[in-house]
């Protein structure tokens, strides 16, 4: 008797997870999401009168939303705050869209996520310092927004990212010094944007570092010598910027790179171990009547 009756017990329980719904909180910032990004006009929108759980995009675990994937389905508008209350979120992506406004502080709220992916879209304003606090994140896509201001020294407590990407944007400043933390990041980019100073040499920590993009800028100064700490890089674009010398490339173990395109200098570089058979490699020469860069593939 009691092992029918404990029988019918776990079976009641069972009943109850899977017919649970997300908290109120949950679904009031999703319906406040649907509405400031015009969500009636979205490629795939929401039955709003079905459960959570079959709504596109959405990721219902154990009664909380965990991912919202949206990618190119024409929203437009800003993000609400009240997407901070989503605190179980692991994947956050909405790139190619057409979002604008400025992401707001409470982003920083999303303790769990793993993945923000925002490229493609409108945004503006500063980059939030309060990204730091995103402790869990792995993957941070922000490339062709209107981003502006400073990168936020607080990134360097991103320490689990393996992919940031700001390019494309219009940050200026200094390449923070922290950025030389992210022990595990794999893919840099910040091209196309107007960051000036010199390299930290604290990159030569980056020693998992395998794409390293930050042409077209005005960065300056040396190349560091740190650099020939960087032996898994295999793509790496400097061009366009304005170095004073490029000379510690030579010490680089260059015999990995896939794509090496850098800005021809007075001095003629000498790489030992470039395999030219497999390597793209692009000298970037300047037109001064045109300004523009014409690229010579060797």
């Amino acid at each position: 008797m009691r092992n029918t009756l404990f029988f019918f017990i776990v079976l009641f329980s069972s009943t109850l997870l899977v017919s649970a719904k997300i908290s109120k909180a949950e679904k009031k910032a999703l319906l406040e999401f649907y509405e400031s990004t015009n969500g009636a006009e979205w490629v795939r929108t929401w039955d709003l009168e079905a459960p959570v759980s079959k709504w596109y995009g959405v990721k219902v675990e154990n009664n909380h939303v965990t991912e919202i994937n949206l990618f190119r389905n024409n929203l437009n508008g800003v993000l609400p705050l009240s997407i901070g209350q989503l605190v179980h979120l692991k994947v956050l992506n909405l790139a190619f869209n057409g979002l604008t406004g400025e992401l707001p502080e409470s982003i920083a709220q999303l303790a769990s996520l793993e993945v923000l992916k925002i490229e493609m879209n409108r945004f503006k304003g500063a980059l939030p310092s309060s990204f730091g606090e995103l402790s869990n994140l792995t993957e941070l896509t922000a490339f062709n927004n209107f981003f502006s201001g400073s990168i936020p020294e607080s990134m360097g407590q991103l320490t689990k990212l393996k992919t940031l990407n700001l390019s494309s944007n219009n940050l200026k400043g200094t390449i923070p010094v922290a950025l030389g933390k992210l022990s595990e990041l794999e893919s840099l980019g910040l091209f196309e944007n107007t960051l000036e100073g010199s390299i930290p040499q604290e990159f030569g920590k980056l020693v998992q570092l395998k794409e390293l993009i930050l042409a077209n800028n005005q960065l300056g100064g040396e190349i560091p010598a740190e650099f020939s700490q960087l032996a898994s890089l295999e793509i790496l674009q400097i061009q366009n910027n304005k170095f004073n010398s490029l000379k510690n490339l030579e010490t680089m173990n260059t015999r990995q790179f896939l794509v090496f395109d850098y800005d021809k200098g007075d001095l003629k570089l000498n790489f030992k171990e470039l395999d030219f058979k497999k390597t793209r490699v692009a000298e970037t020469i300047y037109d001064d009547d045109e300004q523009m860069p014409k690229k010579n593939n060797e």
